[in-house]
């Protein structure tokens, strides 16, 4: 058995591109109304144009502690309610740390832990009080398997993955199912760190997948009878080798 979706209200942050995009599109067809949460308001009012009714823009910064504390009310605000919640937004950075930045590694760090961290923390008491709720959130492989080209980026999704494991036994007596998916490299601008010569390689043979097959997953999470909670799925290129 599968669980239906009309008529229930999402929420995806980092909306407007990318695998957020593709589980926007996903869900509004399978019959949510969206709240589309990013920080380019011009950037959502071209996609929610081109969306329909039922995507919903949303403006929130959540590198900024105030503007994620906010995000909850102004979900409520156009709503009325939140049923399935995934923290998608995240950065990516690679190389060696020898050479590395620490600067732009606290910003990876930040959106991909604190701002992930407390975006699910505004909305638990929302879905605590109304005793259902899903959330869903964009992690990768590499919080499961180191990735030595990658380690800043690396610790970032294995903090994600610890965090999905303890949330789920505590939030799963209130009715909440919280789980990640876990993809492999996917063609969004995220990549845009990789070396150019990588990332030509990877295309050529294959072992990149488009979002659309992260949006696929995520709603195969979301559909499963309630009494089933998908904790990780991963998904892989068939030809990356991990």
């Amino acid at each position: 058995m599968t669980q239906d979706l009309t008529g229930k209200v999402a929420a995806v942050t980092g909306a407007a591109s990318g695998i957020g995009l593709a589980c926007t599109k996903a869900m509004l067809d399978a019959g949510c109304r969206v709240v589309l949460v990013d920080r380019s308001e011009a950037r959502l009012d071209e996609v929610c144009g081109q969306l329909g009714p039922d995507a919903i823009p949303l403006v929130v910064d959540l590198i900024d502690r105030d503007s994620v504390a906010g995000m909850m009310r102004g979900i409520l605000d156009k709503t009325g309610q939140l049923d399935i919640f995934h923290a998608n937004a995240g950065a990516y950075v690679g190389g060696d740390v020898a050479e590395g930045d620490p600067d732009v590694w606290d910003r990876v760090l930040n959106l991909n832990i604190n701002a992930t961290f407390r975006s699910i923390h505004a909305v638990l008491p929302h879905m605590i009080e109304r005793q259902a709720g899903d959330i869903v959130v964009t992690s990768s492989v590499a919080g499961v398997i180191p990735v030595v080209w990658e380690p800043i980026y690396t610790a970032s999704k294995h903090a994600v993955q610890a965090f999905i494991h303890t949330v789920r036994r505590q939030v799963m007596q209130h009715n909440i199912r919280i789980g990640g998916v876990l993809p492999g490299p996917v063609e969004t601008a995220l990549l845009d760190d990789w070396p150019k010569a990588k990332l030509e390689d990877a295309k050529a043979n294959g072992s990149l997948m488009g979002a659309e097959e992260v949006a696929e997953a995520v709603i195969f999470m979301l559909t499963r009878t309630k009494t089933v909670t998908i904790r990780d799925i991963v998904i892989l290129p068939q030809r990356v080798d991990l």
